[in-house]
């Protein structure tokens, strides 16, 4: 800071003040603001299209820290009739805020819209994060088609405001035949069979794609294959479409669909026949099927994408077989190659070749990362895994500017309402341009919230100055940490998992239905609360602290009873379920670390590595010694070893 007050006098009101003011506005959660009922009131009045009595809401909501969302939503209501008045007013006072973008990108959509590229021009630069949708109007307002090309070789949706755009490219000559194809195949690969229908319209009739039937193929692709007709492979349109039929077999069984390949391939071009064989080695990759490797030489000469390199590297490493490693890495991009994991998996390829010296330079480029394989890496060059000294804590001045924030404030006036999506949003923007000083007093402003969740995210930021008591934060103590020692659990361990589930979040809910702290399904807690002979159990307390750690923990030491007592092996179980953990053992026994890089399911393999690196972490901390990843990811043992007996868990 640059301001030096003139006395000890004046530095003491300063910092007295400071702290006042922080306590203020740190204890605001505690405190039911007046106009929240207001503010619910006016978001449904939005949700239902209400502007008159949105504008009765906005009139209560003056001096309320969410008065700025609901502007947004009556201009909003005001956009979608076509009515802009008071957005530029809004975008000026809010300038740089996270309602500024996203009313910005409103306003750009329905500029590009009715065709108001003059406008439309003048906004677009003010915009930092621009959708698909926002930028295949921008196309159209540059007159340049060819700016939608990334978009269509991505593979993802386009918005129907690419179509003009598209069809600008076509026209022009400048998308060609392949491309086209390419991006059909990535739609097959990913299911969207109607998104693939729609890309092959752009395919000129001699290619002779016939697209009617796909949803029969992918629901039965092998009566396709048994039905080919003779004069199939005369087209590429019918080619394609029984490269389908193979590709969706191989998602059923690879060995299926390596049999029929083989009697069909010599049907197809040399780059068909690659693409096919890509395809089936892909799948019995997944499936940790030993044919994989020699499947994956048959596609030399097809681009395969980043999801099929990585699986020829994990296929080669749950075969052991180090020079197949090293050769699948150096054929990937240089980007990808350069991704930790593959750094870390070709030094070890190196080593195991006698490359000590090249093997040492790729650790050294991800070591010190505080990441699974930063510390692996870490390991390998003969460092422990320890936590950086602690940077000085944030000054009550340092505190004084996160907690008036505007931004941050909203955050927390959100979560406070329940609204935590829009919250973390609005969290997220307000840290932009901010440098480690002003994250980690961020972080401990959401700390003293109890807001765990953002104090680890923002913590997480921070580039030089760091504090790994924020990025692993501990709550809850006196509740958690006596139920992991009475059933012998490691305490790093637990907190690694649960801040991996929930980040302590205690009313987070997934997807699936998941609940609590340790993120319970209701039935799995059902099944356990019965077990243990939980008294006053009731499907609506899982949520409930006391409930939800007694009964993730129980689980958790089952789990791990049942799978060697590895926290491997459980951790995955815990994730994706104790009888997959199983059937991703090999035949023989392998490191903890390829098997947690050879989970099929990539939610899973990435849980498992950020539980264990997070378990290490929070052990450095509780015991103030340095730990080792690699011991703790151990051995796994091989399929069937120590399972003789085991109560089948939910």
């Amino acid at each position: 800071m640059n301001y030096k007050p003139k006395s000890a006098m004046s530095v003491s009101r300063i910092v007295l003040a400071a702290f006042s003011l922080a306590a203020a506005v740190l204890s605001a959660p505690a405190l039911a603001e007046r106009g929240d009922e207001a503010l619910l009131l006016a978001r449904d009045a939005f949700r239902n299209g209400e502007r008159v009595r949105l504008g009765r809401q906005l009139e209560a909501l003056q001096g309320h820290p969410l008065q700025p969302w609901a502007e947004y939503w009556a201009l909003r209501l005001r956009l979608d009739d076509g009515d802009a008045d008071g957005v530029a007013d809004f975008l000026t006072r809010q300038a740089g805020s996270y309602l500024a973008e996203k009313l910005r990108g409103d306003w750009l959509r329905v500029l590009g819209k009715v065709g108001d590229w003059e406008k439309f021009r003048r906004e677009l630069p003010a915009l930092v994060l621009p959708d698909a949708e926002v930028s295949c109007y921008a196309a159209q307002a540059a007159g340049n088609a060819d700016m939608v090309r990334p978009l269509w070789n991505s593979g993802q949706d386009l918005p129907q405001a690419c179509e003009t755009v598209v069809d600008q490219l076509v026209d022009a000559g400048g998308l060609t035949v392949e491309e086209v194809w390419q991006r059909v195949r990535r739609l097959f690969e990913a299911k969207r069979v109607g998104a693939a229908r729609s890309a092959a319209a752009y395919l000129p009739a001699v290619e002779g794609f016939d697209g009617r039937g796909l949803e029969a193929i992918a629901q039965s692709p092998t009566r396709h294959l048994d039905k080919l007709p003779a004069g199939f492979a005369a087209k590429r349109g019918s080619r394609e479409v029984a490269l389908f039929a193979i590709q969706r077999t191989a998602r059923n069984d690879p060995q299926d669909a390596a049999t029929r390949l083989a009697r069909i391939e010599a049907r197809f071009g040399a780059e068909e026949r690659a693409y096919a064989w890509g395809q089936v080695a892909w799948q019995a990759a997944l499936r940790h099927q030993p044919e994989a490797l020699a499947w994956y030489e048959k596609a030399a000469g097809t681009a395969l994408s980043e999801d099929q390199q990585a699986w020829r590297v994990r296929a080669a490493l749950r075969a052991h077989d180090w020079s197949a490693v090293r050769h699948a890495i150096t054929a990937m991009p240089p980007p990808l190659a350069a991704q930790p994991e593959w750094t870390y998996w070709q030094g070890r390829a190196l080593a195991a070749g006698n490359q000590l010296d090249a093997a040492r330079l790729n650790y050294l480029k991800i070591g010190g990362q505080p990441n699974f394989y930063g510390n692996l890496a870490d390991e390998e060059l003969g460092r422990a895994i320890d936590v950086p000294p602690h940077a000085l804590a944030p000054s009550a001045e340092e505190l004084t500017l996160a907690a008036g924030n505007p931004g941050l404030q909203r955050a927390l006036a959100l979560f406070r309402l329940d609204m935590r999506v829009e919250g973390v949003r609005e969290w997220v923007w307000a840290l932009r341009g901010m440098d480690d000083r002003a994250l980690l007093a961020a972080a401990e402003f959401a700390r003293r919230n109890e807001i765990w969740d953002r104090a680890i995210n923002t913590a997480d930021r921070t580039r030089a100055q760091h504090n790994y008591s924020l990025r692993y934060v501990a709550p809850f103590s006196d509740r958690v940490r006596p139920k992991a020692d009475e059933l012998a659990l490691d305490n790093g361990w637990v907190y690694g998992l649960m801040r991996q589930e929930s980040r302590f979040v205690m009313n987070a809910k997934s997807s699936v239905g998941a609940k609590g702290l340790m993120q319970l399904m209701p039935a799995t807690a059902k099944w356990v609360a019965k077990k243990i002979n939980l008294g006053n159990f009731h499907p609506a307390r899982v949520a409930e602290m006391e409930t939800n750690v007694t009964l993730g923990t129980h689980y958790l030491k089952m789990v791990l009873k049942s799978l060697d007592n590895h926290p491997v092996l459980a951790s995955a179980a815990y994730n994706a379920g104790p009888g997959r953990a199983r059937r991703w053992r090999a035949e023989r026994p392998m490191e903890g670390a390829i098997y947690a890089e050879t989970i099929p399911f990539a939610e899973t393999r990435d849980y498992v590595k950020k539980v264990m690196s997070n378990a290490v972490y929070y052990n450095t901390l509780f015991s103030g010694h340095p730990q080792s990843l690699k011991a703790t990811l151990g051995v796994i043992g091989a399929r069937g070893q120590g399972e003789n007996g085991v109560e089948q868990l939910p």
